[in-house]
């Protein structure tokens, strides 16, 4: 414990630092979804500082941090690709609007400061590797074949709603083929799986205490930033989206109604 916490506030410092250059990026841009692209990198960052410091990191870390820098680098091109050209996203606008005057600064505690603790949350499975000397077994394997598997998942899904939208299938309906057709959210459903068999290799370790990881990345999955807001007033906008509702799974896959 006397060298893990030290261990772990430099991984903190990581984060810190990376959302500190994100904000610093929005000031000039006036766009802080940039802070979407800097997440998964601040994540695999928190991990690449822990292989870089700890005394002797063995397999299970050097995968663990290897498996998360190859999600962080796909997630941030996807998305840095993504936003190319286009407005500030609609939920930043919305948080802009409710926090002036100063929203400039108030940014840096409020939208980067909060990501920069909350991917270093996130983040604590791979410490969990870093720390292990306990050899790879089954479970490391498991977990590697669901990382693969969500990984695959959700880029997948990502690139068939991106040609979706690039046809101008977003003007005339609701996405509703491919993976989309079995689960409203596959992408995030693929960051469910992937993240999880990031989680039991951590345990396979001995990290059991890593799976806040996996838990909190889930609870915002589900309930804070992922399905429940990007529903919160789609069907508003978009009247067919609740046939969609009624027919879809809402995150795990299956066949439709």
């Amino acid at each position: 414990m006397n060298t893990l916490l030290p261990l772990a506030l430099s991984g903190l410092t990581t984060t810190l630092v990376l959302m500190f250059i994100a904000w610093l990026i929005s000031l000039r841009t006036r766009n802080i979804a940039i802070v979407d692209v800097f997440w998964g990198i601040a994540i695999a960052g928190a991990g690449l500082s822990w292989l870089w410091n700890a005394p002797a990191a063995g397999t299970r870390g050097v995968l663990l941090v290897l498996l998360a820098t190859v999600w962080a680098m796909r997630l941030a091109a996807h998305l840095l690709w993504r936003s190319h050209g286009q407005p500030e996203d609609r939920r930043y606008r919305e948080i802009r609007a409710r926090n002036q005057p100063h929203f400039s600064l108030k940014s840096l505690y409020l939208v980067f400061g909060l990501q920069a603790v909350l991917a270093w949350l996130v983040a604590m499975p791979l410490l969990g590797a870093v720390v292990s000397t306990a050899p790879i077994g089954s479970l490391d394997r498991f977990g590697t074949l669901m990382w693969a598997f969500g990984l695959v998942f959700e880029s997948v899904a990502d690139w068939q709603l991106a040609r979706f939208q690039q046809g101008g299938g977003a003007a005339r309906g609701v996405m509703d083929t491919g993976l989309w057709r079995f689960s409203r959210h596959p992408n995030y459903f693929g960051e469910f799986v992937l993240w999880w068999g990031i989680g039991l290799i951590a345990v396979s370790g001995g990290a059991w205490w890593a799976l806040i990881g996996p838990l909190l990345l889930s609870l915002f999955l589900l309930k804070v930033s992922g399905v429940a807001l990007t529903e919160k007033d789609i069907a508003t906008r978009r009247p067919e989206y609740q046939d969609y509702v009624r027919r879809t799974s809402a995150f795990v896959p299956r066949p439709p109604r």
